[in-house]
């Protein structure tokens, strides 16, 4: 959403095929201004089975060898769609045929698009794969976490070789892509950080001598945000004396394991589960915060993250953070310098961090004021989305449709 409205802002006309619905019940704000169509891929799947075998006749007899010779690779390749992912190559194919139909259209309008740009390695990459060799577009794509690492080298190597360019939003990220595609394979791989903008999280005044610090996380509540680690860090740092209070916001399935481990520590007085939250309750959330806390891990599924998203929006609030290691977290913050970093999975590691926040407000105001800095400097979503358009190759075109 942010890519998108930034790409907005300057100018880029964007049409947006998304594989499902997300039937989310929270939904940000932001949502709103987002000024590009959205199709729904799943509800043509569901329309009458004449209508899509004469959208599909309508496309082989237009493109009889491209459509023919795609459908042979699916037939021939199932395995492209195997790992991380819900849709099956053959689903792909007719998910790629609807898209390609529509920006055939587009094309008899003298308003046709540039490019297809997917977000995400797995399913979606598949899809916008097949849509430009059925339209003979450009294609780029996205790879962020899970499904990057969680698809097969092969499968991932075939998206690859598609792309004139793989974007990925860490180091990590890129040279887990370049140790994993065989050498020579051909596409420049480009780190473009997932920005955040600067007017919307801001530092806000903080008593620096408050009684009871408010520390605050945000995420889902699965394995690889390690909170069962966090909560035990609490234990310790409530055991040691610190005062302090922790909101915690996101919903996931570990929700019921969280509070059950959260009454066999004897938390229920410091730590508060509350939900998931919109862009802007994250936003409320962090201004009445006195620290942010992330403790994220590899999953035993190899689910990591890249640069979680809230940690820049924390920082860029002037938060000072508390995380580890994992993923690509140290590429954001560095140990004593914008933050506190740890081992994952070192429980008293994260305690003894927790402590040292909790007690020195000087530190607090330091590494706050350094996280800003390094957010505005390296994080900015505007800057991220001029360095998209350049790599998209529609920079100084304010007209240009890229289904997304």
């Amino acid at each position: 959403m942010n890519e998108v409205l930034a790409l907005e802002r300057r100018g880029l006309d964007i049409e947006i095929f998304t594989l499902v619905r997300a039937r989310e019940t929270v939904v940000s704000d932001q949502v709103a201004q987002v000024r590009a169509p959205v199709r729904y891929l799943e509800d043509e799947l569901a329309r009458p089975r004449l209508r899509r075998v004469c959208r599909h006749l309508a496309l082989w007899a237009r493109h009889p060898a491209r459509y023919l010779s795609l459908l042979v690779y699916c037939l021939r390749w199932p395995s492209l769609s195997a790992g991380y992912g819900e849709c099956s190559a053959l689903r792909c194919f007719a998910l790629a045929v609807h898209v390609a139909a529509r920006l055939d259209a587009a094309r008899g309008t003298g308003r046709g698009p540039v490019r297809v740009h997917a977000h995400f390695a797995h399913d979606p990459a598949l899809v916008g794969l097949l849509v430009s060799r059925l339209t003979k577009l450009p294609f780029s794509f996205t790879a962020h976490a899970r499904d990057l690492v969680q698809i097969p080298p092969a499968s991932l190597a075939a998206r690859a070789a598609a792309a004139t360019t793989v974007v990925t939003c860490c180091r990590e990220n890129a040279d887990y892509l370049r140790r994993t595609l065989p050498a020579g394979l051909g596409p420049p791989v480009r780190v473009v950080h997932h920005g955040v903008s600067l007017d919307r999280f801001r530092p806000v005044p903080r008593d620096p001598g408050v009684c009871v610090p408010r520390l605050v996380s945000v995420g889902r509540l699965v394995e690889k945000k390690g909170y069962d680690d966090l909560l035990r860090a609490l234990a310790r740092v409530k055991v040691a004396g610190a005062e302090f209070s922790c909101d915690i916001y996101g919903d996931g399935p570990q929700r019921e394991e969280l509070m059950r481990l959260r009454r066999r520590l004897c938390l229920e007085d410091r730590v508060r589960l509350l939900g998931a939250r919109s862009n802007d309750g994250v936003r409320t959330a962090l201004e009445h915060a006195d620290a942010f806390v992330l403790t994220p891990r590899v999953a035993a599924d190899r689910d990591r993250d890249g640069i979680p998203n809230v940690l820049v929006e924390a920082m860029a609030s002037g938060l000072p953070v508390v995380t580890t290691s994992a993923g690509g977290t140290t590429e954001l913050v560095r140990d004593g310098d914008n933050g506190l970093v740890c081992p994952p999975g070192d429980v008293p590691a994260i305690a003894a961090d927790v402590e040292q926040v909790l007690e020195d407000p000087a530190l607090r105001c330091r590494l706050g004021a350094a996280a800003r800095a390094t957010v505005e400097a390296d994080y900015d979503v505007d800057a991220a989305a001029r360095e998209l358009e350049r790599l998209f190759g529609t920079a100084g075109d304010v007209h240009d449709r890229t289904p997304s």
